[in-house]
């Protein structure tokens, strides 16, 4: 999908030393799953934050993945640039960008091997992440509602 990223807090630089991902006006939206200060966003960039474990899910935590990948399907529709981050830029991003693929029509294998392809092998490789998404976010959303 045009426009839009995932990514973490931490790169490899040149060095090959881990850096910090500083974001500054490089996106319109960031929508952030893990946050960390001095990690930016900049001032009058759109900043969407909804912590959330690299693990078993709730409802609610489910309901606000399912939002942010919505808000971010619509920002890139709109034709602004989105950054999805979590620490690493594997899971918890992953899961919101799958998502966002599946809105607009991939399947959920289709977005996994999108996602894997552009942005590492290593993307989604929380198993339980991939089973919400070939299940739907919705209807894991609701298993979960019922077991709590």
């Amino acid at each position: 999908m045009p426009g839009l990223w995932m990514g973490g807090h931490e790169f490899k630089g040149s060095s090959g030393q881990l850096e910090f991902a500083v974001v500054r006006d490089e996106f319109d939206l960031v929508q952030t799953l893990l946050r960390l200060p001095g990690h930016g966003p900049g001032p009058g960039v759109a900043h969407q934050v909804w912590p959330i474990p690299d693990g078993p899910l709730d409802g609610t935590q489910l309901a606000g993945v399912i939002r942010l990948a919505e808000a971010a399907g619509e920002a890139v529709d709109s034709g602004r640039r989105v950054l999805v981050r979590c620490y690493h830029g594997y899971n918890r991003s992953g899961l919101v960008v799958a998502h966002a693929l599946v809105r607009q029509g991939r399947s959920a294998d289709e977005a996994i091997r999108l996602i894997r392809a552009r942005r590492s092998p290593w993307a989604l490789h929380n198993e339980l992440f991939v089973e919400y998404l070939r299940a739907g976010l919705p209807t894991a959303r609701l298993l979960e509602e019922l077991t709590e």
